[in-house]
């Protein structure tokens, strides 16, 4: 699963970077989060979460060019969507969902059967979008080693892609309208949400976690990002999507497993001295610093 990632670039990077035709990052949204979002959202995170609002790419048809009454109903067309920036909801929330809460529940949508699942299925085929990140970050459970209270120490890993360059998750994602607000054009109105496809992990990779994000190539994008790509067949080529050896991993500080803490310095490498029981992704040799 990917339950964190860092989301470290500005709106600016990022509309460069995914050739952006509109950024609606400054678009009133709705938000679930009790309290104000920190950092504020379209800024860059270091510790991205389930609940918050991130950096999302999509591809939309105009206004004028749907029918329906809303966004939930909006249909799309081919060739004349427009790719837009957004700040969505991590944690997908079906139309049909009774309230919100079922997002914290799927964060995740597994590549193999996404096809196949009420809650994934149509968003998989017409709702379709990348998800920027710098890398994402996932807890190896130790085979040797224990914490105080006797269970396997778990040690957390910042995955990166070895060649810097930057990454997009596979996400999929879902328009819910809150009936208890009358007015259709009330931001209040609507919750966007997504959820990132996750695959089998790596070679090495799932010496760290056996599932990993499903990072697009950029010759992938604008396809996975088609508005008129509605075959399920060819969305389930998209799916099976494998390219191993782009990845490295790290180990890093457990600071990174509070949401409170953020920062460039969550990216910094642990020093092997302070390692216990970690098995080394690239050899399966046990570390065992001090």
């Amino acid at each position: 699963m990917c339950g964190r990632y860092a989301a470290t670039a500005n709106p600016d990077d990022l509309i460069e970077e995914f050739e952006i035709d509109a950024d609606r990052t400054g678009d009133p949204s709705r938000s679930i989060l009790k309290s104000p979002q920190d950092p504020p959202p379209g800024t860059p995170d270091y510790n991205m979460a389930p609940t918050k609002q991130a950096p999302v790419v999509l591809t939309r048809v105009p206004k004028g060019a749907r029918r329906g009454s809303g966004p939930a109903l909006a249909p799309q067309e081919p060739g004349v969507g427009v790719r837009q920036l957004r700040l969505l909801t991590w944690g997908l929330v079906p139309s049909w969902a009774k309230e919100t809460k079922v997002g914290l529940r799927m964060t995740n949508a597994r590549a193999e059967t996404v096809l196949d699942k009420a809650g994934f299925a149509k968003a998989a085929v017409a709702r379709r979008c990348l998800v920027p990140a710098a890398g994402w970050y996932e807890w190896q459970v130790s085979p040797v080693a224990t914490d105080s209270k006797g269970k396997p120490r778990k040690q957390p890993f910042f995955i990166h892609r070895e060649d810097g360059q930057p990454i997009a998750f596979a996400g999929l994602y879902e328009f819910w309208r809150d009936r208890t607000v009358v007015a259709n054009d009330d931001p209040q109105a609507w919750l966007t949400t997504f959820t990132i496809v996750t695959t089998a992990a790596d070679p090495g990779m799932d010496r760290i976690h056996d599932r990993q994000p499903l990072v697009l190539e950029r010759e992938d994008w604008s396809r996975w990002l088609d508005p008129g790509l509605t075959d399920p067949a060819e969305v389930g080529e998209m799916l099976a999507f494998a390219q191993p050896g782009r990845f490295a991993a790290y180990p890093i500080s457990p600071a990174v497993g509070a949401t409170r803490n953020n920062g460039p310095g969550l990216l910094e490498p642990l020093p092997a001295s302070e390692l216990v029981g970690v098995v080394d992704p690239e050899t399966g040799e046990v570390i065992n610093g001090g």
